[in-house]
C-alpha cells in the first residue's frame, strides 16, 4: 500500500493577481459600453464619425465668432467673409434676453428674487440643508413677488393671511362637524379672503402705514425672467393641485369623482395655446366692467391649470402602481383616509411617479415659449424683437442657440436632480 497522500482540497493559497486591463478603468468602460460585440463597434464609429464632423464645423464657427459689433453688417466686416458666428448680438441685447424691458435700476430685485428661490429650494429638495431655511422656503412665495412687481408691502402680508383664515377656519370646523366640512369650508374662506377682503385690508393699512418699493407694471417682465417666473409658478401651484385631482379621481364620492375627472378630461383635449388666448382675450368678457385683471396672473393661471391636469394622471399612475397591501396595511394601522394618504400611499406614489412627475415640470418649463404668441416678451418673443431691429436684421443662429443654450441648461438640472433622487430614494425594482 502506497504512503504517497493525494490533496484535493489546496494547502497553499496563491498570490492575488491584478484584473486584466482590457476590463477596469476607463478601457474597460469603452469596451463594456461602447464595443461589447461587432454591431455595436459599427454604430460607436458611425456615432463618432457623425461627431466629429459636427465639431469641425461648429468649434470654427462658434470660438472664431465677433463679440463686439454694433451691428450685424459691422460683425460681417469684421470677419471678412469667414463663416463664423456674431455673438456681438448677445453682448448688446444680453441684458434684454435676461429682464426684457424691466428698469434697469431695479435689476437688484429679481436677482435678489431669484437668490431667494435658490436658498428657498434648498430645504426642499436636500435633506441635510438646514432646518431654519425652510422660514425662507414659507416666506419666498409671498416676498418673490413682491420684489418682482414692488408697491406696498401689505399686499403680500394680505396674501399670506388668506392662509391663515383658510387654515383657522378647517381647524375649527374640522373640529365642530367633520373633516370633510373644513376641506371645504377653509379653501372656501381663502379664496373669499383673497377675491373680496384682501385687496381692502392692504388698502386699509397701506393708509395708515405706507412702506412699499417702487412699482413695476407687467408690461415690463420680459426675457428669462419673465420665463422663470411663469414655469416657477405652474410647477409650485400645479402640483399641491395634480395631487388634489388625482385624489379626486380616484375618490368614492360621485360629486367629487365627476368634477375632477370631467377637469382633467377637458384640459387634456384642449391645446395650451387655446388657453392662453382664452386668458388673453376671452376673460375680459368674462368680468366685471372695468376689472383690471393682470396678463401675467391669467397665464399664470390657466397654465397652472393646464400643468395640474397632466400632473394629476402622472400621479394617478403612481396611485395605481401601488399593491392593493399597502391600503389594507394602512386600514389595520387603524388609520383614516388623509393619515394613510400623508403617510403610507401618497409618499410611495409620488416616489414611483417621479420620472413622470419632472418630466412633466420639464415640459412645463418649455411651454412658457408659447406665451409669445399672446404678445408677452418671454426670451422667443424678444428674440422677433431683436430680429426686427434693422442692425440685427438676417441673424438667426446666434440668437435662438443662446436661447436653447440657457433653457438646456434649467431642463438638464430639472433632469439630474430627478436621477439624484431616484437613486436615493431607490425607486427601480431590484
Amino acid at each position: 500500500m502506497s504512503d504517497k497522500v493525494t490533496a484535493y482540497v489546496r494547502t497553499e493559497m496563491l498570490e492575488e493577481k491584478a484584473p486584466p486591463s482590457l476590463n477596469t478603468g476607463p478601457l474597460g468602460w469603452i469596451r463594456e459600453n461602447l464595443f461589447p460585440n461587432w454591431f455595436s463597434s459599427i454604430l460607436t464609429l458611425v456615432s463618432l464619425w457623425i461627431i466629429y464632423k459636427m465639431l469641425v464645423a461648429f468649434i470654427p464657427w462658434a470660438f472664431g465668432g465677433v463679440w463686439n459689433a454694433s451691428s450685424l453688417n459691422e460683425c460681417r466686416e469684421i470677419l471678412q467673409g469667414v463663416d463664423a458666428a456674431c455673438w456681438a448680438v448677445i453682448h448688446e441685447r444680453f441684458w434684454q434676453l435676461m429682464y426684457g424691458f424691466y428698469p434697469d435700476h431695479l435689476y437688484w430685485r429679481p436677482n435678489l428674487a431669484l437668490i431667494l428661490l435658490i436658498v428657498a429650494l434648498v430645504p426642499v429638495l436636500f435633506e441635510g440643508a438646514p432646518r431654519k431655511l425652510l422660514w425662507i422656503s414659507v416666506a419666498t412665495p409671498f416676498v418673490g413677488p413682491w420684489l418682482l412687481w414692488g408697491g406696498t408691502i401689505w399686499t403680500p402680508v394680505a396674501a399670506a393671511l388668506g392662509f391663515v383664515v383658510g387654515i383657522a377656519v378647517y381647524r375649527l370646523t374640522a373640529s365642530a362637524l367633520s373633516n370633510l366640512a373644513g376641506l371645504v369650508l377653509g379653501p372656501l374662506a381663502a379664496v373669499i379672503w383673497w377675491i373680496l377682503l384682501a385687496g381692502r385690508f392692504s388698502d386699509l393699512v397701506s393708509s395708515i402705514l405706507p412702506l412699499g418699493i417702487e412699482p413695476v407694471e407687467s408690461r415690463m417682465f420680459g426675457g428669462f425672467m419673465l420665463a422663470i417666473t411663469l414655469g416657477i409658478t405652474g410647477i409650485a401651484a400645479s402640483f399641491p393641485l395634480g395631487i388634489i385631482l388625482a385624489l379626486g379621481r380616484q375618490s368614492n364620492l360621485i360629486i367629487v369623482k365627476t368634477l375632477s375627472v370631467g377637469f382633467i378630461e377637458f384640459i387634456r383635449g384642449v391645446p395650451l395655446i387655446t388657453l392662453l388666448f382664452v386668458a388673453q382675450v376671452m376673460l375680459a368678457y368674462f368680468l366685471p366692467k372695468g376689472t383690471d385683471f393682470d396678463i401675467i396672473l391669467r397665464v399664470m393661471i390657466m397654465i397652472t391649470l393646464f400643468a395640474a391636469a397632466y400632473m394629476a394622471e402622472v400621479i394617478r399612475g403612481g396611485l395605481a402602481a401601488l399593491p392593493k397591501g399597502q391600503y389594507e396595511a394602512a386600514d389595520a394601522l387603524g388609520l383614516n383616509y388623509w393619515q394613510a394618504q400623508r403617510l403610507i400611499i401618497m409618499p410611495q406614489a409620488l416616489k414611483i411617479a417621479i420620472p413622470g412627475i419632472v418630466s412633466t415640470f420639464i415640459g412645463l418649463f418649455k411651454d412658457t415659449t408659447l406665451v409669445s404668441i399672446i404678445g408677452l416678451a418671454d426670451p422667443i418673443g424678444w428674440v422677433k424683437f431683436i430680429q426686427a431691429d434693422a442692425a440685427w436684421n438676417g441673424i438667426v443662429w446666434e440668437l435662438y442657440g443662446f436661447v436653447a443654450l440657457v433653457f438646456f441648461i434649467i431642463c438638464f438640472s430639472m433632469s439630474r436632480y430627478s436621477m439624484y433622487l431616484e437613486r436615493k430614494l431607490e425607486t427601480g425594482h431590484k
